[in-house]
């Protein structure tokens, strides 16, 4: 046997036997580590740490502060639970792993009614397989062969996921005797999925939460957002009604050439959100004097407020918009994050105010003169550009601090309508392994940037964690208090975003570090099916990120 140099950070860790799991490896450097390792990169990949050192590479560790290392707890949690399920209520008992709501994951039991009393049944004994300390088992296994295991078990919605894929093989894992397929590693063991919980829901649901990126030493009280819980749960239940919950049913539609009838129908779906907010805000025109607009970054927001403007527009209701850009402090006044830099996602860097004192002006029919930035020399100008509010004329403002009552204090909240709004996409690729609403975001953004700014993917997935940050802290805290919530994504759009992200990811250098996430996001498209741009109608948001719309200035 012989021995094998692994380089970690600058230097190389002392010489390693060959066949040496990671999980080994780990332990030599897991004091430099303020939480638990649970993941690695070995060369070019992101792999578990069960797997064996074969050749001299470069070798990174994750732990649970990092969003890769996060990505592999919840997804092992999710297996466990399902193990865990299948020993409560029996092996032909199945789970939905939903989709995610704040620091939990929206789960469903199929097949079974459950009480309390069951998911209280199903957490102990998560609980009695962490203290055994499983062994998660990782194994490559033809595809056909993977298709003929899990026909046999009657879980066909892992068989028709891997009907559409080309790969020749598949990873498969096992816990206690269960396989299942995952699109990413897992942790070594169930020993290191010692942080979680469960929070029964009525209709055989329940939340299972875990520590975020933030503070992995707790799992952070669950905090149910009924709006975007609600709005999540009503598009589930229309895909079902459609017959398209998951990536299969949608490849089967596209192989049989119908899919410019499900762009249609998704289409619809978002433009009938606008139409049934638009009467609402009618209804109250006596009253809603300002239209707020928030969501993470890639939501749709630019192309949803200029549709939303057009709905209001029909029925008699003009609508002005103001751009929040224009109310930033002079920068030598703007506020700086713990590095330095300049932090824009503070609701210091607008000029509250001076915002205020507008918005008071305008609902009162007086002329205000209006500001404009300057980018350049970072202060405010005020050229001749004035504004006043007629009859039938209101305002409309998008950007990430507007459901922040300190941005609007001094106007009563009977004249505010706020909206939230976020792509939350209710596919899945099989029952266990769902799709994340920040991917969409993330691979919209790839798209957009490259498009418009001349941003390359790399450089759009090294700035994700500040993007990430700045929804966390200036947009979900306020989601409860918005009105209405419209859900942008098109259940389509993966299939089409596919044909533009995929170049791009690729383009992302193999020592980059930027490379397993750009694999992962390049493996989680490969279960699309594409289609072509062409069929995009010219007014659909998703021509906000892939260009050809109608409401490009």
């Amino acid at each position: 046997m012989k021995n094998l140099k692994l380089k970690y950070k600058d230097t190389y860790l002392e010489e390693i036997p060959e066949g040496t799991s990671l999980y080994e490896v780990s332990k030599k450097i897991k004091d430099q580590f303020k939480y638990p390792i649970v993941g690695a990169r070995l060369g070019e990949f992101l792999v578990g740490l069960n797997t064996p050192v074969n050749n001299s590479e470069r070798v990174e560790f994750y732990d649970l502060s990092t969003t890769t290392g996060n990505r592999i707890y919840s997804r092992s949690l999710e297996f466990l639970v399902t193990v865990a399920t299948k020993k409560v209520l029996g092996d032909e008992t199945d789970i939905l792993i939903n989709y995610s709501l704040e620091n939990g994951i929206y789960c469903e039991i199929i097949g079974q009614r459950i009480t309390k009393i069951t998911v209280e049944k199903i957490e102990t004994q998560m609980h009695k397989m962490v203290e055994q300390k499983f062994t998660f088992k990782e194994m490559l296994v033809d595809r056909f062969e993977a298709i003929n295991y899990f026909k046999k078990h009657h879980q066909m919605d892992k068989v028709e996921n891997f009907r559409y894929m080309t790969n020749r093989t598949v990873t498969l894992y096992s816990l206690d005797g269960v396989y299942d397929y995952f699109y990413g590693p897992l942790v070594y063991n169930t020993g290191l999925l010692d942080k979680f919980g469960i929070i029964y829901l009525k209709e055989n649901s329940f939340i299972l939460t875990y520590p975020g990126q933030a503070n992995p030493n707790k799992v952070d009280k669950y905090i149910h957002h009924k709006l975007t819980f609600d709005t999540y749960k009503s598009f589930q239940t229309w895909g079902r009604t459609i017959g398209i919950s998951t990536a299969p049913d949608l490849n089967k539609i596209c192989t049989e050439g119908k899919y410019v009838d499900v762009l249609r129908l998704f289409e619809t779906h978002y433009e009938d959100q606008l139409s049934q907010i638009a009467e609402t805000i009618y209804k109250k025109k006596d009253q809603v004097k300002i239209i707020l607009l928030a969501g993470p970054s890639s939501s749709g927001k630019t192309t949803t407020a200029k549709k939303l403007s057009l709905y209001l527009k029909v029925k008699g209701i003009n609508c002005h918009k103001i751009s929040l850009d224009d109310y930033f402090v002079d920068r030598d006044k703007a506020p700086r994050d713990e590095n330095g830099n300049l932090d824009f996602s503070s609701i210091d860097s607008i000029d509250t105010t001076l915002f205020n004192n507008h918005l008071t002006k305008l609902l009162n029919g007086h002329k205000v003169l209006m500001p404009t930035f300057d980018f350049i020399t970072g202060k405010k100008e005020f050229d001749d550009n004035y504004l006043k509010l007629e009859e039938n004329e209101i305002l409309i403002i998008e950007g990430i601090h507007t459901l922040n009552e300190k941005l609007t204090q001094n106007i009563p909240r009977e004249n505010k309508f706020k909206i939230f709004m976020s792509p939350l996409i209710h596919l899945k690729l099989d029952n266990h392994n769902r799709v994340h609403t920040t991917d969409v975001r993330k691979i919209r953004r790839i798209v957009r940037d490259n498009l418009f700014r001349g941003t390359n993917a790399e450089t759009t997935l090294a700035m994700w964690p500040n993007v990430d940050k700045e929804a966390r802290l200036s947009i979900y805290p306020y989601q409860d208090d918005a009105d209405a919530m419209i859900n942008s994504s098109l259940g389509y759009e993966l299939s089409v975003l596919r044909i533009y992200a995929e170049p791009l990811l690729y383009g992302i250098d193999s020592n980059s570090p930027q490379y397993p996430e750009a694999i992962r996001l390049i493996n989680l498209l490969r279960n699309f099916l594409p289609i072509t741009s062409e069929v995009v109608p010219k007014d659909s948001i998703l021509r906000e990120f892939i260009g050809g719309s109608v409401y490009e200035d």
